[in-house]
Order: structure tokens, then C-alpha cells, then sequence
């Protein structure tokens, strides 16, 4: 919003409530001054503050200061509340960790007789020695890669039948579900400064660990994990699998691999990324090298994505030079040329499949955010709910389906995401296209004035995929009935 009221697109900003716009006495003075010098004029529809007199204005920083306390004592009560729950130790619901599975428990009777039920988590036998696993290997090789060669090697896979990630194994390896509580999580968590709302003798060596105010989530951005003085911790009604110690080595060993992680680099001049396949069905991405040739281009090869991943224990295939496979493929597709008409039927029939893909990705989007929002929108509402619950039990479902959101937010905005990348495919113009069809006449020389962001499009376009055997490369256009191979 911000970003187009500074370049000038609209003239007023109206909201439905002050609080609706911000609860921070900070961020709204500066709202309002940054409004002011713009000349955007503020309109609130219920306070209906007239901005242009001082007497208005002060009346509405003090509406303002009242929102900002109503949603500090919500924060408060929900900590109230999260405190309480503490003393519980029980799972409050959403997706289950690996290793346990949800199973619903009667834990008392009401007055009028019915019963109140509560979720603990149960012990699955299989998963659990996955976990085990994972954490056994990475305290002896210190590296989250080669735990996930490993278990792609002994071809382990996730509860929903996807290989394991070093981002999954890195979540199972941060949570503290799985620690066994003791003398020595006690005396971790004390000298981290957590809050610890059981007693010392309750560590008991059995147990597992229930943390609670462990994420921060904030509409727009990645749920991000608290700093640990932030967390209330419990011994759980669970049976723990990691010892303590073992769970507390791997989170050193976490942190000091911090600045040693893999860093992914945001630039290269690669032009197969998306369309290059390994004979094993895997995607090949581009590794870059710290050499360069004469001409001063930085050298890469492609890699197979399950090699790398499993250390080549899937896979074996040569690694081809980047720099000569792209030139091949350049190459190749300015001997299209030499039949115009079917070079154009080609390249259009390619546009109109890549929009095609493009739409639908942009109409899947549409209804996930919707999905997302409407989340979002559920969750505040709960929040806000919270401050105005009467009973103890009525704040614990609140909470408890608050946690379902949540869970249900997290996977919308991976399904977001990689639609997003999907959709990044379709990213020639129609003038673009224009102008590579008028120039078809001299397209050996017109390819090469293209940029890497051009050409990788225009390879997007007319290659459905190319699958590199190790020796050579299989390459299957677009065409107007099906697909054409050439080698």
C-alpha cells in the first residue's frame, strides 16, 4: 500500500477502525507523517477524526494510544494463557511432528456430566527410529548434506512419501519435542534463560519436552523460531526419544554451522535451469566454478540434483560442461531457421502452451491466496476472540484451533510458492515474440544479440525438456502435434 501512495496513485487512505491500520503508537505517527508529507489525506470511517485541525489529531493518537494498549493486553493474556496450558505439558493440535501421531484422551468430567478431552502425543515406533537416525548421524558426520545423502541412500522417505530435505531434517533436528526431559534439559533450558513452568523434580528422564511461544508468526512473513529466553517450556505428557545430550550437541553443532551453510548463488549466466534433466528423471542445475575461460564467462557445469543430493549414491552421470552444453543448444536451435514457417508455428505454439501453464498457475494462485488470507483473517478474529473468552476451556480450543490455522497457513504458503516459480516460466513478451519472428530471416545473428534473460526464455519456449545421458544430450521441442526429439 505504501509503496503506491508514494507514487502517487491514490489521494486518501480509509479505514473501516483505527486499529485496523496499526496497533503501535510508533508505527501509526509515523504513518500519518509520512501521509501528511505526501498530501494522502487519513480517514477513518468510525472515529471520523477530523485530521485537519490539532484538536482532531491529538484525538486520534490517543485513539490510537488505546489500540496499541488493547493489543499489548491480549499479548498478555494470551501468554497468561499459554502459561497455563504449560502446566499441562499436552499438544495443543495441528500437523503432528515425526515420530508421534495425535490421539484424543478424556481428562475429566464436567458438572453436567460430559466429558473434557485434551490431545497427547503417541509414540510411532518407525518414525521414531527415523528420528533417532537423524540425529545419530548428524552427531557424526556434523553435516545436515550428508545426513541427507544418507537417507536418501537407505531410500527413507517423509510420512507423506518425500525424500527428506536438509530443511526438513534441520526442523527435526531444532525441536525440542523429541528431548528427553532430565537434570540436563533442565539445567539447558535454565541457563538459556527459558521459562520453565515445571517443577525440577517432574524431569523425570521419561518424558519428552512441550515448548510453547516457540514461533513467531506475522501476516506476510515466514514463520520464524523466537529466541529460546522467549519460550515456555514444559515436560510434555509424551514419551521423549532424543536424550538430552545428544539433543543439546546437535544444537551446538547447528550454530556453529551457521557460517559455513550453503549459500545458493543468485546469478549466473546458465541457460538450461528448468529444462535440463538427468537420465534418472532428476532436475540438473547449474555449479559454478571459481575459473573463467578466455573470453572472460565464468565456467559451470550441470548437476544432477539427485547425485549431489546423495552423494552420487543414486546417481552416477557424468557431469557436462555448462558453458559447451548451452552453446550446443544455442546452436542447435539457430539451425531452426533454415524453415521459417515451421520455426514460427513452433515458436507461437510454445507461447500459447507456456501461457496456457501460466494461466492456470496464476488461477491457482489467486484461489491460495484467497485460502491464505481467509486463514489469516480466522486466526486474527481467534486472537482477538481470546481477550473476551469466558472459561478456561474456551481459551484452550481457541488456542488449540488456532494451532490448525496455522498449520494450514504454512502449507498454503509452500503451495504458493512453488506456483510462483512455476509461473516465472512464461516470460517472453508478445513484442518480444514479434520481434523474434520479424528477424527470422537473419536469426543466427539475431539469437546472439539476445540477453541470458532473453534467451533463456526463448529456450523455455521451444524446448519442452532436455535429458543429458552422460554422453549427450536428447532434446524434445515443442510442436504443433507433440513433442520432436534431436540429439
Amino acid at each position: 500500500m505504501m509503496d503506491s501512495v508514494r507514487k502517487h496513485k491514490f489521494r486518501s487512505v480509509v479505514v473501516y477502525r483505527l486499529d485496523r491500520i496499526s496497533r503501535n503508537i510508533g508505527d501509526f505517527a509515523g504513518l500519518i507523517e509520512e501521509l501528511g508529507s505526501l498530501n494522502v489525506s487519513f480517514v477513518s470511517i468510525r472515529e471520523q477524526f477530523d485530521t485537519g485541525s490539532p484538536m482532531g489529531r491529538a484525538m486520534m493518537y490517543i485513539a490510537s494510544v488505546f489500540s496499541q494498549l488493547e493489543r499489548e493486553t491480549i499479548a498478555e493474556r494470551i501468554r497468561d494463557n499459554m502459561l497455563e496450558l504449560a502446566k499441562t505439558g499436552r499438544w495443543l493440535g495441528g500437523v503432528t511432528p515425526t515420530g508421534y501421531s495425535s490421539k484424543r484422551i478424556a481428562v475429566s468430567k464436567k458438572e453436567d456430566g460430559k466429558e473434557r478431552w485434551a490431545y497427547r502425543l503417541t509414540l510411532l515406533p518407525e518414525e521414531a527410529e527415523t528420528v533417532k537416525l537423524i540425529f545419530d548421524k548428524y552427531n557424526d558426520f556434523n553435516s545436515l548434506t550428508k545426513v541427507e545423502a544418507e537417507l536418501l541412500r537407505r531410500r527413507i522417505k517423509t510420512r507423506k512419501g518425500n525424500e527428506y530435505t536438509r530443511f526438513s531434517i534441520r526442523g527435526i533436528l531444532q525441536n525440542p519435542v523429541y528431548m528427553i526431559a532430565d537434570e540436563a534439559a533442565y539445567r539447558y533450558f535454565s541457563e538459556q534463560g527459558a521459562e520453565i513452568y515445571s517443577l525440577r523434580s517432574e524431569f523425570d528422564g521419561k518424558h519428552g519436552i512441550a515448548v510453547y511461544n516457540r514461533t513467531r508468526q506475522e501476516k506476510g512473513k515466514a514463520t520464524e523460531v523466537r529466541p529460546l529466553n522467549d519460550w515456555i517450556v514444559s515436560v510434555g505428557r509424551h514419551k521423549g526419544i532424543i536424550p538430552s545430550d545428544s539433543w543439546i550437541r546437535a544444537q551446538n553443532n547447528l550454530e556453529k554451522n551457521k557460517s559455513r551453510s550453503y549459500r545458493k548463488p543468485r546469478k549466473n549466466n546458465a541457460l538450461l535451469s528448468g529444462v535440463l534433466f538427468c537420465k534418472c528423471g532428476s532436475r540438473m542445475y547449474p555449479k559454478l566454478s571459481e575459473r573463467y575461460n578466455e573470453q572472460g564467462n565464468r565456467l559451470y557445469s550441470y548437476m544432477c540434483l539427485r547425485k549431489d543430493r546423495s552423494r552420487g549414491g543414486l546417481c552416477d552421470c557424468r557431469n557436462p560442461n555448462g558453458n559447451a552444453l548451452d552453446a550446443a543448444v544455442v546452436e542447435q536451435l539457430k539451425q531452426l531457421k533454415e524453415d521459417g514457417p515451421a520455426f514460427t508455428a513452433r515458436l507461437k505454439n510454445g507461447v500459447n502452451l507456456l501461457c496456457k501453464k501460466g494461466t492456470d498457475c496464476e488461477n491457482a494462485l489467486v484461489e491460495l491466496r484467497l485460502a491464505l488470507n481467509a486463514s489469516e483473517a480466522k486466526m486474527t478474529a481467534l486472537i482477538d476472540s481470546l481477550a473476551g473468552a469466558g472459561s478456561q476451556e474456551a481459551r484452550k480450543r481457541i488456542c488449540s484451533r488456532i494451532e490448525e490455522l496455522d498449520g494450514e497457513a504454512e502449507v498454503i504458503k509452500t503451495e504458493i510458492a512453488e506456483l510462483e516459480d512455476q509461473s516465472k516460466a512464461c516470460l517472453l513478451s508478445l513484442s518480444e515474440y514479434d520481434a523474434l519472428t520479424d528477424k527470422l530471416p537473419e536469426f543466427s545473428n539475431a539469437v546472439d544479440t539476445l540477453n541470458t534473460d532473453q534467451k533463456r526464455s526463448l529456450i523455455k519456449y521451444l524446448v519442452n525438456k532436455l535429458v543429458w545421458d552422460g554422453e549427450k544430450v536428447n532434446m524434445y521441442l515443442y510442436g504443433a502435434i507433440g513433442c520432436e526429439e534431436r540429439s
